[in-house]
């Protein structure tokens, strides 16, 4: 890399009640189109549900609950974006995907200390674009919830 050179990366940019946000393109695995999911009795109130992907049970986590917007009331037209971290896959549903973005490292910054923000204990940066648009960076660490139980 030139000295002169600015890291970019590539980021799956979604939406979530008309809010526009994105997680790191290496994360995710395929995207689906929404299919109903086997509720899970005493899940927390942001997980959908499991669904079957190839015999895989996968966790579908509500990207709106979660970041509180309010549940999704899931249409044929949401999608479920499948994406890995840290050895876990998990699918996130969102509204749509809407497009696949190169970011230069310069357009990525700190997300501002808003308390009021129920969101951004799980937003990582903010990328700004010259139509005025912002991206906000999901924490997929922050987001996913913890799993149960440990070594045994």
């Amino acid at each position: 890399m030139s000295p002169n050179s600015v890291g970019k990366s590539d980021v799956v940019a979604f939406k979530l009640a008309e809010q526009d946000f994105c997680i790191d393109i290496g994360l995710v695995r395929e995207i689906r189109g929404w299919s109903p999911t086997t509720v899970l009795p005493h899940a927390p109130h942001y997980v959908k549900g499991v669904i079957n992907l190839r015999g895989s049970v996968v966790t579908v986590v509500d990207l709106s609950a979660r970041l509180g917007f309010g549940a999704t009331e899931p249409s044929q037209r949401h999608v479920v974006i499948i994406a890995m971290h840290e050895g876990r896959i998990v699918g996130l549903l969102a509204d749509l995907v809407s497009d696949i973005v190169t970011v230069n490292d310069e357009h990525m910054q700190a997300v501002p200390d808003i308390a009021s923000d129920p969101a951004r204990e799980f937003i990582i940066g903010m990328i700004t674009f010259e139509d005025g648009r912002i991206l906000r960076k999901i924490d997929l660490a922050q987001l996913l919830p913890t799993p149960q139980g440990g070594a045994a």
